[in-house]
């Protein structure tokens, strides 16, 4: 029922318009496909620990001991 109206309605128009619709139709086809492989592709799993030692901050040697500015606080 739906595809014999989609028919009747695209006879009505002129070719240059059939034209257009073909297009689309096709960009709607390509767009689905597309979507429908990205859902079925497999992620890879992440492991812990991967990124250890990457981020290594040189961290001075009396990084524990207290501000000078918070003296008066403490």
């Amino acid at each position: 029922m739906l595809q014999t109206k989609i028919v009747d309605n695209l006879s009505k128009l002129p070719e240059s318009l059939q034209e257009e619709v073909l297009h689309y139709v096709e960009f709607l086809v390509e767009k689905y496909a597309q979507k429908i492989t990205e859902e079925n592709a497999i992620k890879p799993k992440r492991k812990a620990g991967a990124l250890k030692g990457t981020f290594v901050l040189p961290l001075p040697d009396d990084f524990d001991h207290p501000l000078e500015d918070f003296k008066e606080y403490m």
